[in-house]
């Protein structure tokens, strides 16, 4: 955005900024404005091309295996390759957990929370989406991060069929498992999540930005990739336990809170005391492991 017209905005608010901001946007085109938020949103992180020969060379080395999802976008038409990471446990009737990663990580860059989630007992798949890591190079949308979380979903119940599954998500990921949860509650009840857990999430794309310095603009209309949580949340049939830090600087912890007002179901908050949005996860490990003994019934032997 051209300086005079930022110091216009920053003077003047209201219509004259609306107006300002619709022309700007009427003047680069909705298609760019779309693309420029999806980068923005997302940050894909690639990885270093690597063979599968390496990433499988690479997974096992943190004691985990490489896998690769296939399926077809609805939404494009496209074949879409997902690379994930398959960290299983040691009890083999351990519970399944998604394990879906916020903006500018991979599961390259995520294997310490992976671990984590192992240690408290599930047997995790941690997976890329299309842009991201390994997965297919394509600039990720709301549409098709949903699409390739459910893909997930399915390839857990086909290749460890009959275990309890479970969907976890962190900052982004946490709107997209609240989406996805949301989704397979319309469908079979067998599909449905035994239970749903979300750390350090937040209630929309427009909540978010009015964070920012300038997150008074009436810019609402303009936002395509809304993540919409605070809508999705009331659809969710399972248990859901919501994580938060205290003392999360990026995603407030009212976000959470609000979340957890709005949800319908059996439900749980979380408050982890000096947790950021980066270390809530190892800070509160005996929080979450209560948590998850009390509320879901799981890891009474631990």
């Amino acid at each position: 955005m051209p300086a005079p017209l930022v110091q216009v905005l920053l003077r003047r608010r209201g219509w004259f900024a609306l107006a300002a901001v619709s022309a700007t946007a009427l003047s680069v085109g909705y298609a760019s404005l779309e693309t420029q938020q999806r980068k923005w949103i997302f940050q894909a992180a690639r990885a270093p091309e690597s063979t599968p020969a390496e990433l499988e060379q690479a997974a096992r080395a943190g004691g985990m295996e490489s896998v690769w999802i296939e399926h077809l976008s609805p939404t494009t038409g496209r074949p879409i390759r997902l690379h994930g990471l398959w960290a299983g446990h040691a009890d083999p009737g351990a519970p399944l957990l998604l394990y879906l990663h916020g903006a500018r990580r991979d599961v390259g860059r995520s294997t310490f929370r992976v671990e984590q989630m192992r240690e408290l007992g599930f047997s995790v798949l941690a997976v890329d989406y299309r842009g991201f890591g390994n997965s297919t190079d394509e600039l990720p949308s709301e549409t098709g991060v949903i699409e390739d979380a459910e893909a997930a979903w399915r390839w857990l119940a086909e290749h460890r069929p009959g275990r309890a599954r479970y969907v976890f998500g962190h900052s982004l990921g946490g709107a997209i498992a609240v989406q996805l949860a949301a989704r397979l509650a319309d469908g079979a009840p067998a599909e449905t999540p035994r239970g749903v857990i979300v750390e350090g999430t937040f209630t929309s794309i427009g909540d978010m930005f009015g964070t920012f310095k300038w997150g008074w603009l009436p810019i609402s209309m303009l936002i395509t990739e809304r993540f919409d949580s605070l809508a999705a949340v009331p659809r969710i049939k399972s248990p859901l336990m919501i994580v938060h830090g205290s003392d999360d600087a990026l995603v407030p912890s009212r976000f959470g809170q609000k979340l957890y007002e709005q949800a319908t179901v059996a439900k749980r908050f979380v408050l982890i005391e000096g947790g950021t949005h980066s270390t809530t996860t190892w800070r509160g490990a005996e929080q979450y492991r209560a948590a998850l003994r009390e509320f879901f019934g799981l890891g009474q032997a631990g």
